[in-house]
């Protein structure tokens, strides 16, 4: 039974050796020797059901060749601007918002590819799209890859988008090249990564990992135009009763491992000169609504010493000013404080809003309303610093006689941790190929943050145009997007034949 299953193992890591001999100039660190080539060729024969000598290549260069091995550059870039198109902002920009007519057009792009592949297609209650290749024993575990194609408002072309075109580019390699999966292979277009239309990141993978309480809060949740959330998804043809989103949950057993391509969204890769990141976590964040409430007044009438001590006046104790805006530009500092403070470059804290009422430069606000992003890949070193900004809004609300109205935390999301068996696939996959790779972590949070808790997770990064993401000027390259496809192949293929 034993050596059986031996025979069975070496038999699959054989099969898996052949594409990186099909990779040409990578053969060489996989196969020195003729006799190795020969050998894996013969095995390619039996593993790929017909003999390897029989392709013939179209001799393109980055878009064909000898091997049937390649990315198609040039149709990627293509598949790219296509679906940049569909946008409601004008070329260089991308937005594309959750259930908008430019979404439901995207998401007809995405599954006219996966049907050209002849994936089986399927979608869930929320529209997160699965396409999967039936393996030979499609009873086990699949293994899954895919990130997301919606796009804030005035955004770039890559971020997500690159996770799932490349994503289909890495299965149309491997069913070029003859590889036959064991396990099947599957890739999605996760539902609303962003938040920009309900203010719920990761919306499909958050329901995908089971969130009982996104379940029950999509039954309230309505956007800036007080459209429902199942009104919005009803527009975009995903009519559901609120029973029907328990359906989109999955089993831990659904999937063996899942791995994301996705652009780094930072410098790091391109600053080193680094072609491949290998990340080893995923930092999450926490959201904090932070509201202060004062008296406000005329911005000239009403006295100013430096700070807001307690006056007695006629018998009460009274403050010159209770300027709500001020309690909150104090505390956006005391973020700043409390984060460096930390002793990691790890933790990291934004005040990423700040509204003022009633917003005239003459008077003075009686209300101040902030928003803060506290994310960590340690999770108790993050909550220490929430913590610390808590009491620091108490304290500067005594300080400067205001309200502390609000202080709630909307999200407190753990971080997540690459499983070793798929960064060992990755680095396998990177070492075969000569690109230097980068163990890092994702200081940015992907769908794979939801998806870790599923199953075993892992993420490759490539390099973007001076770490540039969420704005018209955030470009991979063709050379950088085709080294992190053919990473995701190999890596796939190694996990789907174990």
């Amino acid at each position: 039974m034993a050596t059986s299953a031996a025979a069975r193992f070496l038999a699959a890591l054989a099969g898996a050796a052949v594409l990186l001999v099909l990779l040409g100039g990578a053969a060489g660190a996989v196969v020195g020797h003729d006799d190795d080539a020969a050998a894996a060729r013969r095995t390619m024969e039996e593993f790929a059901g017909f003999p390897a000598s029989d392709y013939r290549g179209d001799g393109g260069g980055g878009s064909g060749g000898s091997s049937p091995f390649y990315v198609d550059s040039d149709g990627l870039q293509r598949q790219i601007d296509e679906l940049a198109s569909f946008s409601d902002s004008p070329v260089p920009s991308v937005t594309r918002v959750l259930y908008s007519d430019k979404d439901v057009q995207a998401r007809r792009y995405i599954k006219g590819i996966m049907n050209q592949l002849g994936l089986s297609i399927r979608e869930d209650a929320v529209g997160n799209i699965f396409g999967r290749w039936e393996g030979s024993e499609a009873g086990l575990g699949a293994v899954a890859t895919g990130s997301h194609v919606d796009a804030i408002p005035f955004s770039g072309k890559y971020d997500g988008v690159v996770g799932v075109l490349g994503a289909l580019e890495a299965i149309r390699m491997l069913k070029r090249s003859g590889f036959q999966p064991k396990r099947s292979l599957e890739v999605i277009m996760f539902t609303s990564e962003e938040p920009t239309r309900f203010g719920i990141s990761c919306l499909g993978s958050r329901l995908m990992a089971g969130s009982e309480e996104l379940a029950r809060s999509l039954k309230e949740t309505v956007d800036n135009q007080n459209v429902s959330f199942f009104d919005a998804a009803d527009s975009a043809g995903y009519k559901m009763h609120p029973e029907e989103l328990h359906n989109v949950f999955l089993k831990k057993d659904d999937y063996f491992a899942f791995v994301e391509l996705h652009i780094e969204q930072g410098p790091i890769l391109e600053k080193e000169g680094i072609k491949i990141g290998v990340v080893t976590a995923i930092a999450a964040p926490a959201s904090i609504k932070v509201e202060f409430e004062g008296n406000g007044g005329h911005a000239g009438a009403v006295l100013m010493p430096a700070r807001s001590p307690p006056h007695i006046y006629m018998g009460k104790e009274t403050f010159y000013r209770n300027d709500a805006g001020l309690a909150a530009a104090e505390l956006a500092l005391a973020v700043e404080k409390h984060v460096l403070e930390s002793g990691s470059i790890d933790t990291v804290g934004t005040v990423g809003i700040l509204q003022l009422h009633p917003g005239a430069i003459n008077s003075i606000p009686s209300k101040s309303h902030v928003e803060i992003d506290v994310r960590d890949i340690d999770e108790k070193r993050r909550n220490n610093v929430i913590e610390k900004v808590h009491q620091s809004a108490i304290e500067i609300s005594k300080n400067r006689g205001v309200l502390l109205s609000e202080f709630k935390i909307i999200n407190q999301d753990p971080p997540a941790l690459s499983d070793k068996s798929v960064i060992s696939a990755m680095e396998f996959a990177a070492k075969q190929l000569n690109l230097e790779y980068k163990l890092m972590i994702s200081r940015a949070y992907h769908d794979s943050l939801f998806m870790a808790r599923i199953s075993p997770m892992g993420m490759i990064f490539i390099p973007c145009y001076k770490g540039y993401s969420h704005k018209p000027e955030e470009y991979a390259s063709p050379e950088d997007m085709a080294n992190g496809v053919k990473v995701l192949a190999l890596a796939m293929a190694r996990l789907s034949l174990q």
